[in-house]
């Protein structure tokens, strides 16, 4: 995100609160057997992509 974005990520680490979820993913077997679909976009090339288009999109 920094990269596509250009600027540096400014952290600001805070304690986990209640309801937090430490780790997460998502299984998509269901929807490759049923719809017969998977994705193709690679995170490296759907951050860029999904940045240039909020960007027009909100006409920045």
């Amino acid at each position: 995100i920094e990269k596509a974005l250009g600027k540096k990520a400014v952290y600001d680490f805070q304690p986990m609160q209640a309801g937090d979820v430490l780790e997460t993913f998502a299984d998509i077997e269901a929807t490759k057997r049923d719809f017969g679909y998977a994705p193709t976009t690679t995170i490296r090339e759907g951050i860029p992509n999904f940045i240039d288009w909020f960007k027009s999109y909100h006409g920045l």
